[in-house]
């Protein structure tokens, strides 16, 4: 998919149910940055994709019994470090507009959840929380199928593939979900450091992986980042890394929903899709994807208000 396939599209599921800033609890922030992919091409046009087939998502979530848009304002923002249209972002660049537009978000109230663009930019993301949150540790929980442990790849610290070592660098604890493919760097320093890793093949094999990785999350708060090639790719193709295997689509989002009931999620990000020309698989199921984010931020949001008003009693 290219910008001249796409409409003109700004709301997440469309201006019919958009709120304003000011009124809205969860806002989208789009970061079409693209500058270190190593094999597809594209990722950079991901957020309209999102954009534009969340429009045909519908508002009622059987899972959750509830029209989550009508009670939930979402407020989607402009683009930030855009390299379409062959604008040159250094990573330095999209690291600090990054940093500054989601901490802004963070002060605001904001429930934010950053669309991607190429997998470097949650190191940024992550900076923001890491500033909102000096004294309250949380957990970086990543869905992917790559380590992305790298202290550097191609020349570059800032490489897609070097994300998580940043994260890791910055002294947050951290937990890997579906990860198969590692380089021999990578798998020495998970040995090293003792990283908690779900890799693919031992959650096909443990019918319990998702208690299990709940579990192992140290921490309260998490922060959630999803490369979109840690789900299984005859789910979603169109990403930049394929690799076989990876989360199928119900226990991924039954994972999810765990994480949501039993910790504070205090945001998210989705990465790396890259569409495929004359196929909308892809981008609709990562489109679907948000709003499920969304819908159960939402109901732990609601249960904890309903916990608060019957102990009130």
């Amino acid at each position: 998919m290219t910008p001249s396939t796409l409409t003109a599209v700004t709301s997440f599921l469309g201006s019919e149910v958009a709120a304003n800033y000011e009124a809205a609890q969860v806002v989208i922030l789009p970061i079409p940055y693209e500058a270190t992919t190593t094999y597809r091409q594209g990722c950079q046009h991901g957020p309209d994709a999102i954009l534009e087939a969340s429009h045909q998502v519908e508002f009622y979530d059987e899972e959750l019994d509830w029209e989550v848009c009508l009670d939930v304002g979402i407020n989607s923002q402009p683009a930030i470090a855009d390299t379409r249209n062959s604008r040159a972002v250094s990573a330095e660049e999209m690291l600090q507009v990054t940093q500054q537009t989601v901490f802004k978000l963070i002060n605001d109230g904001k429930f934010a959840i950053a669309l991607g663009g190429e997998h470097s930019i949650t190191a940024g993301v992550v900076a923001a929380y890491r500033q909102a949150y000096p004294n309250e540790p949380f957990t970086v929980v990543q869905i992917d199928a790559h380590g992305d442990l790298r202290h550097e790849y191609e020349g570059s610290i800032y490489n897609h593939a070097c994300v998580m070592r940043r994260v890791v660098d910055m002294g947050l604890p951290t937990v890997q979900i579906g990860i198969r493919a590692i380089c021999k760097e990578e798998a020495d320093l998970i040995k090293d450091k003792n990283l908690t890793v779900f890799r693919a093949r031992e959650i096909a094999a443990q019918p319990d992986w998702i208690e299990r990785a709940i579990a192992s999350i140290p921490t309260q708060k998490v922060f959630l980042t999803i490369d979109l090639d840690g789900i299984d790719p005859t789910i979603i193709p169109g990403v930049g890394t394929p690799e076989p295997g990876g989360l199928n689509w119900y226990s991924f989002t039954t994972f999810l929903r765990r994480v949501f009931e039993t910790h504070e999620v205090i945001g998210c990000d989705v990465m790396e899709l890259a569409p495929i020309v004359d196929s909308v698989v892809s981008q609709f199921t990562a489109a679907k994807l948000v709003y499920k984010l969304i819908g159960y931020w939402a109901s732990q949001k609601a249960s904890a208000s309903d916990e608060r008003r019957t102990s009130s009693f």
